[in-house]
């Protein structure tokens, strides 16, 4: 059976505020790492900064990707904010 679903995990920040750590989507053609997080982010409320002003870094099978990056079905793609040193 082949996996046609992507795994999605929110880390940080993103996990505490949207309630969730993991989440799972339908893979589609044509799927990118933006394409998730702006339909995501249409959910409104919380899950709205996930497009918002702040940035949001990007992983797709821990390897960092930008929002053009494709996502195949078996991914695994993970959000979690930028680290800041200090």
């Amino acid at each position: 059976m082949t996996n046609t679903f992507v795994t999605v995990r929110f880390f940080a920040r993103l996990r505490e505020e949207l309630d969730t750590g993991q989440l799972t989507l339908e893979a589609e053609p044509g799927l990118t790492a933006g394409t998730v997080l702006a339909r995501l982010a249409s959910q409104g409320g919380a899950w709205a900064q996930l497009d918002g002003d702040q940035p949001v870094m990007i992983a797709i099978n821990q390897t960092m990707a930008k929002p053009s990056s494709p996502v195949l079905p078996g991914d695994e793609l993970a959000f979690f904010p930028p680290v800041t040193g200090g």
